[in-house]
């Protein structure tokens, strides 16, 4: 796919002029399989948009310091997703915005392409370019709150099993 900018999501709401001016602040990069280009609990301000290959993202099932019998595990760890490039999706995005720990770790699974930018680029255009960065931050923004919601909700499914179960060990 020669131009796959226009497919992009975070690019959706861009016209073709506003389009060309973005493509400045990203820069393509090719990853090797087996390479974690985001790794949980590490600080970054880099997102990424996968744009050829596949990832896998996974969250560690253990808070650091936490003792429990799957420590007895060499890497307790829950794969969330397995992704491809055909839906652009996005890593990083929440790093991009506040500069905090990493909260999952992306590993490339199929050599890749990604596109990426940081911190400074990101808000440097925003900042010379209020408009196109509205765009952008809303997008990012409407993003974050569907994960929200969607964490909420497998937080109540987690706590009602959880009640359930406490509930059955105390008959």
């Amino acid at each position: 796919m020669a131009d796959y900018w226009q497919y992009i999501p975070l690019f959706q709401n861009l016209n073709e002029d506003e389009l060309q001016q973005v493509k400045h602040i990203f820069a393509s990069i090719a990853v090797r399989s087996g390479t974690d280009i985001i790794s949980e609990g590490e600080e970054g301000d880099e997102m990424f948009i996968l744009v050829d290959g596949k990832v896998r993202i996974s969250k560690a099932m253990l808070m650091k310091g936490m003792t429990l019998p799957l420590s007895e595990l060499k890497n307790p760890s829950k794969v969330l997703a397995n992704l491809d490039d055909s839906s652009f999706p996005m890593f990083g995005e929440i790093a991009l915005i506040d500069r905090d720990q990493r909260s999952a770790t992306v590993t490339v699974v199929e050599d890749s392409e990604f596109l990426v930018t940081d911190r400074m680029k990101f808000f440097e255009f925003v900042g010379k370019h209020p408009a196109i960065g509205g765009k952008l931050l809303m997008t990012i923004g409407k993003r974050l709150t569907a994960t929200v919601r969607r964490n909420n909700n497998e937080l109540v499914k987690l706590t009602t099993a959880l009640a359930l179960a406490l509930s059955r060990t105390n008959r």
